[in-house]
């Protein structure tokens, strides 16, 4: 059992989940009190004392499932060898098959399509845990057409087994079928709750079929293969540039804590800053109580002044996603700074200051942003250079020593003159000039970058792809 949960540790340390060498403690301890032939209370004891962030409950399920599937019979955790689930198939067609008063054969294949909806909304509404792993079984072998050695990937076969069973349609005919059943008519209340009842059995059906499906890959390729394939970027590892619908769900849910524990860490640091100088007259009157010996010297403290920030951020096709998360990460943080203000360009700049002082809804600030701003000057392609000129003649006036300025974005100018004089002013005006740029450090100055042209008058050129990343700069940044 050692050797097991430290080559578990291991996996999920490789997918990028932080485990602690006292949570690997916790962990060993924890199954100690639970039956280990019960696989839930198995995974669910690991998942509470090694996992930390619910954003990471994901990935520790994926690699969960694929670690311990098909280890061999000394590694094998509880769900026996499935003969109790092929034993609960065959009983369930006896049971439908004695109510239709009909013959049939084993499995699925002598089955119309009818039959199967009906048996699998019959096991959705009796909530049957064991029924539904029977009938993802046995869907996964009938619709699936998975065949050893092909190189596909699970999601192709779940789409396959998800559009024969029709589950979209499922949920309708179960409520439905509830409120015929009922004696009185549902309630407003009693048919909401009824509704999210069934789609949550729903959604563990699916998850059913996923876990069948992954077992038999495993099977198949062998779990080492199968952890690689299906390890994923954890969200605050996933690029924004590249992030599916599903991922920038993700990372919008994952925004806001990240925002509240970096307000909290940044008003600490700021409040436990160094001491000041010695504070004579002070420490002479505390040292009255010790006979004038001064046993506590006194310090002046000092009150160290909120930075004033400026936001520049390119928000053209290339880099919208990344420039989205920025704003709405500083502006979650605006309480550590004493004056916060935003301009966004393509190849013309605006400020947008007033979008964010309007709403407390940042999405819909950022939606403003995106649709009302002024940032087109000639035909929509980036323009640095421009963009630079135009909010140094309007708004450089206003940088003072205190200010630090924030530019985003990829620094791809499309060949166009880059005016990095203005960077350079700034830099002299300015308290701090940062820029993040969310490519890879391998793509910089290469086809029309200048990030390196820019850079030279910054205070720091910075990698910034995910929000891992951005994290850390934030708090260098305060």
């Amino acid at each position: 059992m050692l050797e097991l949960l430290n080559g578990f540790v291991i996996e999920l340390r490789n997918a990028g989940l932080p485990v602690s060498l006292t949570e690997n403690l916790d962990a060993m301890e924890a199954v100690q009190h639970i039956p280990i032939e019960d696989r839930d209370a198995f995974k669910y004891a690991l998942g509470a004392t090694l996992i930390k962030n619910h954003a990471h409950w994901r990935s520790f399920d994926t690699v969960f499932e694929v670690y311990f599937s098909l280890r061999g019979p000394e590694y094998r955790i509880g769900d026996g060898d499935g003969s109790d689930i092929d034993e609960m198939w065959r009983e369930m067609q006896e049971q439908q098959q004695n109510a239709e008063g009909n013959g049939g054969q084993g499995g699925m294949d002598g089955m119309t399509p009818e039959e199967i909806a009906q048996m699998l909304m019959q096991a959705l509404m009796n909530g049957d845990q064991d029924m539904m792993r029977a009938m993802a079984k046995q869907s996964v072998q009938r619709f699936a057409g998975m065949e050893p050695g092909r190189p596909v990937g699970g999601t192709y076969y779940l789409y396959r087994t998800l559009r024969n069973l029709d589950l979209d349609s499922m949920l309708e005919k179960m409520m439905e079928q509830s409120r015929q059943d009922a004696p009185d008519d549902l309630t407003t209340l009693e048919e909401r709750l009824e509704k999210e009842e069934y789609s949550d059995r729903i959604e563990k059906f699916k998850g059913e079929i996923e876990a069948e499906i992954r077992r038999r890959l495993v099977a198949d390729r062998g779990a080492e293969a199968m952890a690689k394939t299906l390890r994923k970027p954890l969200p605050e590892d996933v690029e924004f540039m590249h992030a599916s619908r599903d991922e920038m769900v993700s990372l919008k849910k994952s925004l806001q804590p990240l925002t509240r524990k970096l307000a909290a860490r940044l008003a600490r640091k700021r409040k436990h800053g160094r001491k000041g100088p010695l504070d004579f007259r002070s420490t002479v009157r505390h040292s009255l109580s010790y006979g004038g010996v001064p046993a506590e010297p006194q310090f002046k403290y000092p009150r160290p002044s909120k930075p004033e920030l400026m936001v520049i951020a390119d928000i053209s096709g290339s880099v919208a996603a990344f420039a989205r998360f920025t704003l709405m990460l500083v502006y979650a943080i605006s309480g550590q700074f004493s004056k916060v203000r935003s301009f966004v360009f393509i190849d013309g700049l605006d400020e947008v200051t007033d979008y964010f002082k309007a709403t407390e809804d940042i999405s819909e600030a950022i939606h403003r942003v995106n649709t009302e701003a002024d940032v087109v000057w000639v035909d929509g392609h980036s323009d640095y250079g421009h963009a630079f000129e135009v909010f140094w003649n309007k708004y450089g006036k206003d940088i003072t020593p205190k200010t630090t300025v924030l530019l985003l974005g990829d620094a791809r100018n499309n060949y166009h003159a880059s005016q990095s004089w203005v960077v350079k002013e700034i830099q002299q005006k300015a308290r701090h000039v940062y820029w993040l740029n969310p490519e890879p450090k391998s793509y910089w100055n290469t086809g029309d970058s200048i990030v390196g042209e820019y850079g030279t008058f910054t205070d720091g050129v910075y990698e910034c792809r995910n929000l891992r990343q951005l994290e850390g700069f934030v708090e260098k940044l305060a």
